[in-house]
């Protein structure tokens, strides 16, 4: 077969060549084509369900969304985690699939059983499914900006005119919208006006629901025609909600306007967003589809935004401050830099090796056809272009050649020593058929030697297989191409001669042959030698430190504050102002954007303590000061603040983190248990045995206690002695204190909701709850809310964290200066021998050291086998067990200077360290 496929390519040259060349083409049109990212895809398959329950406790929704829920999501087909977060107000689950799921089919098996029981959850609770993205979703942020307007008016034209206009593009899941206030009209009753008429809150909600309605009435027929009869009542404006009949009296309508007041305000809000210590601002962000191409997605998004900006009103402004396009160029450019670089050193390293031009330049064509042959089967086979793809053609440039290099070697030698009258094309036809086997041999004992990185599973899988793959495509390309491009080719370009070695190699065997004469010679000392280096090799090992990847420099910086549990958003947003000053006193910074408590959407979950700050900072050549410094400056900058947690991370960093654990940072310690108290105690032990080891940093423990609640606990005697329900008090703490949206007005293509709510003055303190008028069957009567009740403060929980339907809470801590894996053992000892944990209490680890842990168990099962098959194979080419076996002890020896060079480096083993050391 082989003969056959040499013999067919040197009688149709001319066919090979047109094959070649749209090959070429084809491998051209792949490449601009092939969906290009930063990093390949590694989250899993992952379903959100995202319910809002205004009001309620993070106690309350827990038992009553959060549980119920979870129940129903247990045992979803091909289902691996669940896991859940549940705060004021929210509850999240998230559930992740294996592998390979399909994100459509995943959504619909979760719809099915969240219908079966949303009816069974708590009246007025909204959500449902999150948007059809990833953790790493988040690929295009933005400020709407313009002088004199109000941030209100900024947030309304994001939600409608800026937002449905990107929701358009091809790619884009969602626009998550952030900041700012969300209209609303006020309906602020007058307690005391309501006492009067005898009237409730009750009253004014049903009046605003039935006074805002449009009715159809069919049709009527007049002659051969017929007319549609519909009545318009819906509210318009603040007169018309001021006009609202509610109540007669005595004949005498009252009207709303009497009862309260009607003014344009704002919807409760659950979190802020605040730029570079000068207020607040309004943002914007574009959520990446699952399965999308990042960069066209985010070209979209940009030219739409540049056709939107004409028709926005004068002066806005959309100004990115997160552009993950940038993050793309930048990692392709790396690898297009690397790639270039390798093509020209092996050209130049084959110019001076072969002493022949024609011989070079033939193989050098070679590098830039494997490579797009490796673009058309990536392209088919859906990989995408990435630092971990595009790095694997960077490796194997030098290796692509290898088969070349042999064949053109032979080609010219057999050219160089032929008989005059001999067919040309006869002697490179034999002198390819010659070296075939053992270069299909080489070729394919390269391939297998990466067999263990296609064994991978999870994170390290997603990470390590499209380097891989790229790399089996480009040797499989390579070798095609060299029995049947090259004896064409050489065919064509390659003339005989005197065969030269060069001046380099001629240099070189010249220094080699006295070192192996001295080798053969002393052979005993030579063995013994190269025995004491991987002795000393293998005695180093223990002292290298493991780790699953290195840091990747992403180009951004999000530091993250905790302040205390029980912050109001107004403080938390006060707070956020001076940091943020202080962060823009180093001169690479040019502005601090910072996102305080939840999004719109409430896909990131944060509570009101809580603030994500981006770094802002000047184009790299621009800067005085390496990323470790910067760093370094940042940390400094936040000592003035006292009781902070602080932690630093990257956008992708931070949410990889948080997919792996449910936590963002580099490595976490989950304690499992059922009471909330004893988790708390226990892990508040855990927290300090972590802060207390060397290199940790950034030690964060979820917050299970430390909020104050007011808690009114109604008294079961007193309100049946009044005749009154539960729910009715229910309903006037929930409309007087957060407010309920009676109904909404159409303005439009916008919808503004009409929100009836006690005025401040009536809700500022206890006391003022405590003298809530509660109103009784009886017209007119009325009851204080404290006779009914006990209403007290108490303390309670801040958020709930789940896993598997078991509550869990989580330490996490990143790592400096030493290596995860030795840090999570040294960790682990201390737990063992100081904290007690009681009975039904468990704790795992996760983060990167469980990634490492998993790799490196999969990584030693593998290579060994592949090692025996690569013997196998060996044997097979050579017929001897002999040669075979002195070929494979190379092995250990090659990977002495490897465990050298990390040790005097102080780099740590990683799992990409591992696959240069199986590219050994």
């Amino acid at each position: 077969m082989i003969s056959r496929l040499i013999r067919f390519s040197l009688i149709q040259r001319l066919m090979l060549l047109l094959l070649a060349t749209a090959m070429a083409a084809g491998g051209l049109w792949a490449f601009k084509t092939l969906p290009i990212d930063a990093f390949p895809d590694i989250s899993a398959p992952q379903v959100q369900i995202i319910v809002k329950a205004p009001g309620l406790s993070p106690s309350e929704v827990e038992s009553r969304i959060t549980v119920p829920l979870e129940m129903e999501m247990q045992g979803l087909p091909r289902q691996t985690v669940l896991r859940s977060v549940t705060k004021y107000a929210l509850s999240i689950i998230k559930i992740d699939f294996e592998d390979g799921t399909d994100i459509y089919w995943a959504r619909n098996q979760v719809s099915e059983r969240l219908n079966q029981v949303w009816n069974a959850l708590p009246k007025g609770v909204g959500g449902g499914l999150a948007p059809i993205t990833t953790p790493l979703g988040e690929m295009y942020m933005y400020r709407v900006e313009g002088e004199g307007y109000s941030n209100s008016e900024l947030r309304a034209i994001q939600d409608w005119v800026i937002r449905p206009r990107l929701r358009t593009v091809e790619g884009v899941a969602d626009v998550n919208s952030l900041g700012g206030e969300v209209r609303a009209f006020e309906v602020i009753p007058n307690p005391e006006a309501l006492v009067r008429f005898g009237l409730g809150l009750n009253d004014l909600q049903m009046a605003l629901e039935k006074n805002n309605r449009n009715a159809g009435g069919d049709r009527i027929e007049r002659g051969d025609k017929m007319l549609l009869v519909r009545t318009l009542g819906l509210l318009r404006n603040e007169d018309d909600i001021r006009g609202v009949t509610v109540a007669t009296r005595n004949g005498v309508p009252i009207q709303l306007g009497k009862l309260a007041t009607v003014q344009i305000g704002s919807l409760p809000r659950y979190g802020a967003v605040t730029a570079d210590g000068e207020g607040e601002v309004v943002t914007g962000l574009a959520l990446l589809r699952q399965g999308a191409n990042s960069r066209t997605t985010v070209e979209g998004v940009k030219r739409e935004l540049e056709a939107l900006k004409p028709t926005l009103p004068k002066g806005i402004e959309i100004i990115p401050f997160y552009d993950r396009s940038e993050l793309v160029t930048a990692a392709v450019w790396t690898v297009e830099k690397a790639l270039g670089e390798a093509v020209i050193l092996v050209l130049l390293v084959l110019m001076i090796m072969l002493g022949n031009m024609r011989a070079a330049l033939t193989v050098a064509l070679i590098l830039p056809l494997s490579v797009l042959f490796t673009f058309i089967m990536m392209r088919l086979t859906g990989v995408s272009a990435n630092l971990m793809s595009l790095g694997g053609l960077a490796i194997a440039i030098g290796i692509l050649v290898d088969a070349s290099v042999v064949v053109v070697e032979n080609i010219h030698t057999q050219l160089s020593h032929a008989p005059k009258g001999v067919n040309r094309l006869h002697l490179i036809y034999r002198a390819v058929l010659e070296v075939a086997t053992p270069v299909i041999s080489g070729v394919l004992i390269i391939i297998v030697v990466f067999l263990p990185l296609f064994s991978l599973t999870g994170l390290e899988g997603k990470m390590f297989t499209p380097l891989a793959v790229t790399i089996s495509f480009a040797l499989i390309g390579s070798l095609i191409l060299s029995l049947t491009v090259i004896p064409v080719l050489a065919s064509l370009f390659m003339r005989g001669g005197h065969e030269n070695d060069g001046w380099l190699l001629s240099l070189l065997k010249k220094l080699y042959r006295p070192v192996v004469r001295w080798a053969l010679r002393f052979r005993f000392i030579a063995v013994s030698t190269a025995l004491l280096a991987l002795i000393g090799a293998l005695a180093l090992f223990p002292y290298i430190g493991k780790e699953f990847m290195p840091v990747m420099d992403e180009g951004s910086t999000v530091v993250i504050v905790e302040k205390a549990s029980d912050v109001s958003l107004t403080h938390s947003v006060k707070m956020d102002a001076p940091i943020q000053k202080a962060f823009m006193e180093i001169p690479e910074v040019t502005g601090v954007v910072s996102r305080t408590g939840a999004d719109e959407l409430r896909m990131d979950p944060m509570g009101l303590y809580q603030t994500d700050n981006f770094i802002i900072t000047k184009p790299r050549d621009q800067w005085t000061v390496d990323q470790a410094t910067l760093l370094e400056k940042l940390r400094e900058k936040l000592e003035r603040f006292e009781g902070l947690d602080i932690a630093f991370t990257q956008p992708i960093d931070m949410r990889v983190s948080e997919m792996l654990t449910g936590v963002r940072a580099a490595m976490a310690i989950k304690l499992y248990g059922d009471d909330l108290q004893t988790l708390e105690t226990v892990s508040t032990q855990i927290e300090k045995l972590v802060t207390d080891t060397t290199g940790a940093v950034d030690v964060f423990r979820g917050r299970l206690s430390g909020q104050t609640y007011l808690q009114i606990d109604l008294l079961p005697a007193a309100i049946a002695r009044y005749g009154i329900n539960v729910e009715d008090i229910n309903l006037l703490v929930e409309t007087a204190v957060a407010g309920q949206v009676a109904t909404e007005i159409i303005e439009g293509n916008r919808r503004t909701g009409v929100l009836l709510r006690y005025p401040q003055s009536a809700r500022t303190s206890a006391q003022d709850i405590k003298d809530l008028l509660v109103e009784t069957p009886r017209r007119g009567v009325k009851v204080p809310l404290h006779l009914l009740a006990d209403v007290r403060e108490v303390d309670g929980p801040v958020e709930i964290a789940r896993e598997s339907a078991k509550r869990q809470v989580v330490v996490q801590a990143n790592v400096d200066g030493r290596d995860v894996v030795g840090f999570v053992e040294e960790i682990r000892r201390n737990i063992e021998a100081n904290v007690i944990l009681p009975p039904g209490y468990y704790l795992t680890f996760g983060g990167q050291f469980e990634n490492q842990q998993r790799a490196a168990k999969r990584l030693s099962l593998v290579v060994p086998i592949a090692i025996a098959l690569i013997f196998l194979m060996l044997f097979v080419t050579f017929r001897s067990l002999r040669q075979a076996g002195l070929i494979i002890l190379n092995i250990p020896f090659a990977m002495i200077g490897g465990v050298v060079s990390l040790y005097l480096s102080g780099l740590y083993l990683s799992v990409p360290a591992s696959v240069g050391f199986i590219t050994l």
